[in-house]
């Protein structure tokens, strides 16, 4: 890079600003000043120490921001509220800049509890999803409620009285949800929704034998080929896992349902990068066995599976939730003493190796406790149990630290996107923000 320490001049809702062609392009080539740099980083010809660029915004935020760009620290004064910094970082293009500066990186042993949402409604949340830039969607019944990264709610998503069984964003201007089918009536399955409005973008829609099915869709995922995958349940043959194009919306592949196994009612689907496959588990008490199997479409393959058909089943192995580790070939689970359980990729139908160096909860479950989750993020493994939820780091996966926050009952559910963590809990449909603590500024 060839950056010139040449001096650039801003009039800033008439303040006058001098900074420095380095400091400017911290900012990045998605930024307002991106574009006064060529390709190598030098400013264009047109600019000089002379030249004074004028912006008709607010110079007080105009400061705070430049010197974030300066410095990489964020100090806010008392007197800025910070919806309004936000607003203007966002129209310079700086909205990562502050949000990284403000959150600090994401490390579930340094987390701090940043604040608590009261829900529209009351108890029985079905879901918490992260958005990428730190908003999230909470499923409550048939309506999805959206929150920007502010935590400033959206107009709702109202599916007319259809379940939501699962959301999962596409980005941050586009949700895809998935609902249960109403009997006698052509709709459920799975649609693409606006953020920031509710609007339906377009269905998914499933197509056996060359005509259009009512299904209910269940789990999603999808992959970095814009692939769309979720769990199908249809009134006839249509039990799978279905393949759409997240761009289109059109359906591009269906894996049936083998006999004697579960895929349609799947509770978790998870694409795995490395090895170009899909994990679905399906759990109990949603069926009365677990079936955990991984999934290769390009030759519609069952590569590896594993089941507790007829294993003696007590509460202390009964899996509860499952997700798959690439780094070390095998699939974590959890009972519902938060015991993780641990199988090897490289084994067809193997044992689960248990691990209780969690904490055994046995005798000591709430009346109306919610069963385990998991979640990795970035080498970390999260467990949620009762009112908690335990981080596990290193290879032996051992417990370093567990978030509380005992208001609003246990948790339910929880999703780790955009440097945030999102609890939801069961009783009073509050959910919970659990933001990396900023850098002390020296």
């Amino acid at each position: 890079m060839g950056i010139q320490r040449d001096r650039v001049r801003f009039n800033v809702g008439g303040k006058i600003f001098e900074t420095t062609a380095t400091t400017l392009a911290n900012a990045g080539r998605n930024s307002i000043f991106g574009a006064m740099f060529d390709e190598n980083w030098d400013l264009q010809s047109n600019i000089t120490t002379s030249t004074e660029h004028f912006i008709d915004r607010n110079p007080d935020c105009f400061a705070i921001l430049l010197d974030l760009l300066r410095t990489g620290e964020l100090y806010i004064p008392p007197n800025i509220p910070e919806k309004l910094l936000y607003r203007e970082a966002l129209f310079y293009g700086l909205l990562d800049h502050v949000r990284t500066a403000k959150w600090g990186s994401f490390d579930g042993n340094t987390l701090h509890l940043a604040r608590s949402v009261q829900g529209r409604a009351p108890g029985d949340g079905t879901a918490i999803r992260a958005g990428p830039d730190g908003g999230c969607c909470v499923a409550h019944g048939s309506m999805v409620h959206v929150y920007d990264w502010m935590l400033d709610e959206h107009p709702p998503i109202n599916l007319d009285y259809q379940r939501v069984n699962d959301a999962i964003w596409v980005n941050s201007q586009n949700i895809v949800i998935s609902a249960c089918e109403r009997l006698g009536r052509d709709d459920g399955g799975m649609g693409l929704f606006s953020t920031s409005t509710g609007e339906l973008r377009y269905k998914f829609h499933v197509t056996h034998e060359n005509q259009l099915k009512s299904f209910t869709g269940g789990a999603l995922s999808f992959n970095s080929d814009f692939k769309l995958f979720s769990s199908c349940k249809g009134r006839s043959n249509e039990y799978g896992i279905g393949v759409w194009d997240q761009v289109t919306g059109k359906q591009i592949d269906f894996f049936y349902e083998p006999p004697g196994w579960s895929l349609g009612e799947a509770d978790k689907l998870q694409w795995l990068n490395g090895t170009n496959c899909l994990l679905v588990a399906t759990l109990f008490p949603r069926k009365d066995n677990c079936y955990i199997s991984l999934l290769d479409f390009r030759d519609k393959s069952m590569v590896w599976s594993w089941s507790d058909i007829g294993a003696p089943i007590t509460d202390e192995r009964r899996v509860r939730d499952a997700i798959a580790m690439e780094e070390t070939n095998s699939v974590c689970v959890v009972n519902e003493y938060e015991d993780l359980g641990f199988m090897d990729l490289r084994r067809s139908a193997g044992t689960v190796r248990w691990s209780s160096r969690s904490r055994l909860m046995k005798g000591k479950m709430p009346d109306e406790p919610c069963y385990p989750k998991l979640a990795l993020h970035e080498g970390q493994l999260y467990s949620s149990m009762n009112d908690n939820i335990s981080v596990f780091c290193g290879p032996d996966w051992v417990l370093t630290s567990r978030l509380r926050n005992s208001y609003g009952g246990s948790i339910c559910d929880f999703s780790i996107g955009g440097d945030r963590l999102f609890a939801l809990h069961s009783e009073e449909n509050v959910f919970d923000i659990w933001e990396g603590r900023p850098p002390p500024i020296m």
